[in-house]
């Protein structure tokens, strides 16, 4: 039988996939939504709902998709939600009303919601710590790369074939990476292909690196202060990725005035450089480990670069075209940046057993952060018809975060056993 050296990046990559897809299937809508409202009319009151319900029933599924992944498993867990929202990303070209186009936002947002508990959860069974920011990073990659191939490629489909033809595609993308994964995709001590030397690598890396590994009920995590800050942190800083990759195509078309074609060609700059942000922040902390500095100190000095170059965005509104771009994607960069190693906590705090649960609380409550900020945005544009608000907003969360993760988590370390005890010393 043919064995794959270092298998488990071979994992980060097919995770990698998935997360481009699922933000390829979000992103069709906002890139595509100019060409849709020539024949569905969607105020910009309309279109924040409709974000809205995709981030609702996201956030409810982020916190059931973690559940689901340390009940089912990570292979069939994981299995069945991709088949799940790939349907209803199909669903979008099928309807011709508002209302309709909410149901299927909020069915893709009920399937999408489980992707990262899923990816947090393959990471924690085939990463120690020193390649765990890495793998987020290459992993969170892998969503910039979908937000990226999505304004060209979306316009480029509008213009040869329609706007319909492009959910459909990307629904059979779906399908065909949940085929690959339910064939290749097991727990490394289950895995037929890794080598004898990487197993044993891993398996004395995360026993080194968890001190228990004891299961907790969903309602016991709340008992830890470490818990409340992480979703404290994504309750905030969420709120501005969404805002980011929801909003800015159709920014760039309301007030910027560029046409679907343009867009297609400008839009992709700023998810590019949120792409080399996941990588970068991965990469930064995962060096600073090797090169021993503390986990603790090598995740909050990246947390720290990232927080400090976010209220850059407040120059956005007031800046031509060219110059706007640039700040879009600086901040796009180290939102990415940040978003690495905030998820890389989950596993360094928590044991794997309950990673996917975690991981699943974060997302839940950074998604409805981001609904919320949503609807806020509907709403100052409805009455202000202005993005400055929303600007200054987006530029400050982000430092607030930080300082509640210097204050309020002395030290980022494996909890200790019995992890039940102690929780809030």
């Amino acid at each position: 039988m043919t064995r794959i050296p270092h298998l488990r990046w071979w994992i980060a990559g097919l995770l990698a996939c998935a997360a481009a897809l699922s933000y390829l299937d979000r992103q069709s809508f906002p890139v595509a939504s100019i060409e849709i409202q020539k024949h569905i009319a969607v105020s910009d009151q309309q279109y924040s709902v409709l974000q809205m319900l995709f981030l609702l029933s996201y956030s409810v599924m982020y916190a059931g998709g973690g559940r689901i992944a340390d009940w089912l498993g990570t292979r069939k867990g994981y299995s069945i939600l991709i088949l799940f929202w790939s349907a209803a990303t199909g669903l979008h070209g099928l309807v011709s009303t508002v209302f309709g186009l909410g149901m299927a936002r909020f069915l893709l947002g009920l399937g999408e919601g489980g992707g990262f508990p899923c990816s947090a959860k393959a990471i924690s069974e085939w990463f120690p710590a020193e390649d765990r920011a890495l793998a987020f990073g290459i992993v969170n990659t892998g969503s910039s790369v979908g937000a990226v191939v999505a304004p060209p490629l979306i316009a480029l489909i509008i213009l040869t074939l329609n706007w319909r033809s492009i959910f459909f595609l990307t629904s059979a993308a779906g399908l065909v990476w949940a085929l690959v994964w339910w064939l290749f995709y097991n727990p490394p001590a289950q895995e037929k292909f890794i080598t004898p030397e990487e197993l044993e690598h891993i398996q004395q890396s995360l026993a080194k690196d968890r001190i228990s590994q004891v299961g907790v009920s969903w309602i016991d995590l709340f008992q830890y202060r470490q818990l409340w800050v992480l979703l404290a942190a994504k309750f905030l800083t969420d709120a501005v990725w969404f805002f980011f990759i929801f909003w800015l195509p159709k920014y760039l078309g309301d007030v910027r005035h560029l046409n679907i074609k343009q867009i297609g060609y400008y839009a992709w700059i700023p998810y590019a450089l949120a792409g080399a942000g996941s990588f970068t922040g991965g990469w930064l902390s995962s060096l600073l480990v090797r090169r021993r500095l503390t986990v603790n100190l090598s995740r909050k000095i990246c947390l720290g670069l990232s927080a400090a170059t976010m209220p850059v965005s407040l120059l956005i509104a007031k800046s031509p075209l060219g110059l706007a771009l640039a700040i879009f994607s600086t901040a796009l960069f180290a939102h990415q940046f940040w978003s690495t190693i905030l998820q890389t906590l989950s596993a360094d705090l928590f044991p794997s057993a309950v990673v996917g649960s975690v991981a699943g609380l974060m997302g839940a409550v950074g998604s409805f952060g981001a609904m919320l900020f949503d609807l806020m945005v509907g709403s100052a544009l409805t009455h202000t018809h202005s993005y400055s608000l929303v600007l200054l907003s987006a530029g400050l969360l982000h430092p607030i975060a930080f300082l509640l993760i210097l204050f309020l988590i002395p030290r980022i370390e494996p909890l200790g056993a019995p992890l039940t005890s102690g929780s809030w010393e």
